[in-house]
């Protein structure tokens, strides 16, 4: 592990869930914290870490043998759109989609709970964010336990241990997409009540965040309690070695998006994606194409000019610099 992975890796240490672990958010996790930083110092840091995960989406996509996924829960107004705007806004629009799921369509409820995500994992080679996830499922399902006849399950399939038997289901699948190449990265985005409350107020004091605000939100802040629990034994029952849960505190947006840049960057960094190497038979057909684009130079322009440009002596071939020679010699 290089100086640059060592140091992420301990900055994003005490924001993972250890496997196995008992979580308590309340007692275990602060949302104000910020490891010490200033948010002066992170709009730099944030700025290394989206050049950071461009670089390397670039070089998964031309590996093409791996991908990731990036679930990203929270509370409303927990910062998830704007998480995903400042993460993602260095990499290639090509190689990365984003999946919001709202409340399930009929068709969605006539399939298993877990159909409509599957529908939307990524291809190898691509990032997929999900901007709320599979543990919906686990969360509002269990807060909503109305929603458990919605999804018109059979008597059984409801009984007490649905929720065990979800975060086995749940562990399963996503062992499954790792073993397959696929890197599952759950992040958490741990607001305070007090912190969405005024979020809450400032989306209806501000009339161009007017459109932002629901009166469901409100209504579905009366359940914090039970999110509060709910949440805290998703955590513990899903945390695993294979994809561990971070717990990002959210109440300073600008830290937030910092962890996350760093939690993903962590994460293709692991993977360490590489430029495939050309075959000799490639490497020829490079070579071909290469002598023809280099006669076609115009007369007193460099054979090839990028080469010239890096310190290449000569800048290209003896046959195109021939060429190229002969071409201004009958222009003369």
């Amino acid at each position: 592990m290089d100086d640059s992975a060592a140091s992420i890796a301990d900055f994003i240490g005490p924001l993972r869930v250890a496997p196995g672990s008992k979580v308590r958010l309340g007692r275990d996790f602060d949302p104000r914290y910020r490891a010490g930083l200033k948010k002066r110092d992170g709009v730099e840091l944030l700025r290394s870490g989206v050049a950071l995960l461009a670089e390397y989406q670039e070089r998964l996509a031309a590996q093409d043998t791996q991908g990731v996924l990036l679930c990203l829960q929270a509370l409303d107004a927990g910062g998830k759109d704007g998480t995903i705007r400042h993460v993602m806004s260095g990499v290639n629009p090509q190689g990365v989609k984003v999946s919001s799921f709202k409340v399930p369509s009929s068709e969605e409820l006539s399939h298993d709970y877990l159909w409509r995500y599957v529908r939307r994992l990524p291809a190898r080679g691509e990032i997929a964010i999900f901007n709320r996830s599979h543990y919906e499922e686990v969360l509002v399902v269990r807060v909503h336990p109305e929603n458990l006849v919605r999804q018109k399950l059979p008597e059984q399939a409801r009984e007490d241990d649905v929720w065990a038997r979800r975060y086995r289901e749940i562990n399963d699948w996503e062992r499954y997409l790792t073993d397959n190449g696929f890197r599952v990265v759950k992040v958490f985005l741990n607001l305070s009540e007090e912190e969405q409350r005024i979020r809450f107020l400032k989306r209806i004091d501000l009339p161009e965040k007017n459109w932002k605000f629901s009166a469901a939100d409100v209504r579905e802040r009366r359940h914090w309690d039970a999110y509060q629990r709910a949440f805290s034994e998703m955590l513990s029952a899903t945390s695993t070695p294979w994809a561990p849960w971070y717990v990002v505190p959210a109440d300073r947006k600008w830290f937030a998006r910092i962890c996350t840049a760093a939690i993903l960057a962590h994460t293709l960094m692991d993977i360490d994606p590489r430029y495939p190497v050309v075959s000799e038979e490639a490497r020829q057909d490079l070579r071909t194409a290469r002598r023809e684009l280099e006669e076609e130079a115009p007369c007193g322009a460099a054979a090839d000019p990028y080469e010239a440009g890096h310190g290449s002596a000569g800048g290209g071939t003896e046959a195109g610099r021939g060429r190229a020679k002969g071409r201004r010699g009958g222009r003369g």
